[in-house]
């Protein structure tokens, strides 16, 4: 039979290839369903991770998130530092943290996590970081004396470009909302100052309610006034007390409810007290004045349980399903990071994770018996001895010290471990 290459091309134009189509090998066949399956079964949607098709061994098993909105330039210099690699390597040159080096060059980008500056700012672009698997945000400030007009934020997740955020941590303008006054919780300093002011204002009084030369009448309420002329009827002060009560409750009510309305937006920042119950939060901080510490990757967010009644803690749900007691007087910001499908992808190859900065790890029954506890012997055993680690420290030891059994005081419930995190009784 005659090949289709020694064919000239004038036969070949009336030749169909529908044919051609049938021929197909079994495995070219089932290439694009096993990645369905795959999708399915880690419930995806295919708009959400991108495949690629497997012409080459590392293009295979790659996914990646689609990001269509990130920005492809380059930062913004002056917001960045440069990264200098040791290698894991201490001024010595000996290795003491292992599997780190090589890897592409980067720039560290420097993170507001204060998010200090008052104002509104607008969202110039979202950007990829190499440093954190959140995407960034860059804010441009409105303020034209602002001493930080460009700041890189850790993007919420729905934030894009054109979108106005703003922060309230140093506390709500007295513009805002009419009829609205912020009492933020006193510091340790404030209370110190005003039980003193207290005590003092009481020893005076004790002292002049003893001096003789002090008339008693200054020290009473004054009657009330004989002309004919003034009202004979006196309203009782407790129902007078109790009408500005109720009112001043409907007032701040309200402004509270129009106060929630323009400021609870993804990415602004604000008080844990003004937060209502049940609100998602991320980049929660855990002092008053300190940056934010808590939830700041990718996906990662916090909830708002309840609020103290004394006006101190409020108890907040971590991930892990912890719930601890912050300050009040710390902030946090609205919405849940962004970038939450960076946990459904995968490198593809091994080269891609040495991009990263990340060397082999090999295991220590594969080793040599002069460079692991567990190498060495015929076959696949380590010596019937206990899992220990490349320097010979003992796994499973605890290592946690007696002062802290207790656990951290601010923990109200512990996350769930064992039974209960299998969902066991």
């Amino acid at each position: 039979m005659i090949g289709l290459r020694a064919l000239p091309v004038s036969s070949l134009r009336g030749i169909s290839t529908r044919g051609f189509h049938a021929t197909l090998p079994s495995y070219a066949k089932n290439s694009a369903p096993k990645v369905q399956s795959v999708l399915a079964t880690l419930n995806v949607k295919a708009d959400r991770v991108k495949t690629y098709k497997p012409v080459t061994p590392g293009l295979r098993h790659l996914r990646r998130p689609v990001s269509p909105h990130l920005y492809e330039g380059r930062p913004v210099r002056a917001l960045t530092l440069a990264k200098r690699k040791k290698g894991g390597r201490n001024a010595l040159g000996k290795i003491t943290v292992r599997h780190i080096g090589g890897g592409h060059k980067r720039r560290i980008r420097i993170i507001d996590f204060m998010r200090s500056e008052a104002g509104p700012h607008d969202v110039v672009r979202i950007e990829y970081d190499p440093g954190r698997s959140a995407h960034i945000a860059l804010l441009k400030s409105r303020n034209p004396l602002s001493k930080k007009p460009l700041s890189y934020i850790v993007a919420p997740e729905g934030l894009r470009a054109g979108d106005v955020v703003e922060s309230y941590r140093s506390g709500i303008p007295k513009d805002l909302v009419p009829g609205y006054v912020d009492k933020p919780q006193p510091s340790k300093k404030e209370r110190r100052l005003a039980r003193e002011a207290e005590e003092a204002a009481r020893k005076l009084a004790a002292k002049q309610a003893h001096n003789p030369f002090v008339h008693k009448s200054s020290l009473s309420v004054p009657p009330l006034s004989t002309d004919p002329a003034a009202p004979q009827s006196v309203l009782d002060p407790s129902v007078l007390n109790r009408a500005q009560t109720d009112a001043g409750a409907t007032n701040s009510s309200l402004s509270l409810g129009v106060l929630r309305t323009l400021t609870l937006k993804p990415g602004n920042v604000l008080p844990l007290r003004l937060i209502p119950s049940g609100t998602i939060i991320h980049c929660v901080a855990l002092s008053a004045h300190g940056p934010a510490v808590l939830c700041r990757a990718a996906g990662t967010y916090a909830q708002v349980v309840a609020h103290d009644d004394k006006g101190r803690y409020t108890q907040v749900r971590l991930m892990s399903g912890e719930v601890r007691n912050v300050l009040q007087n710390s902030c946090a910001t609205i919405g849940k990071a962004s970038n939450p499908d960076w946990k459904l992808r995968s490198l593809g190859k091994a080269g891609r994770s040495r991009w990263l900065g990340r060397r082999p790890k090999v295991r220590g029954m594969a080793m040599n018996a002069c460079d692991h506890p567990h190498g060495g012997g015929r076959g696949k055993s380590k010596g019937n001895k206990h899992p220990r680690s490349v320097w010979g420290w003992l796994k499973g030891k605890r290592t946690r010290r007696p002062t802290d059994k207790d656990g951290n005081k601010m923990v109200v419930h512990q996350r769930p471990r064992g039974k209960e995190k299998r969902g066991g009784v």
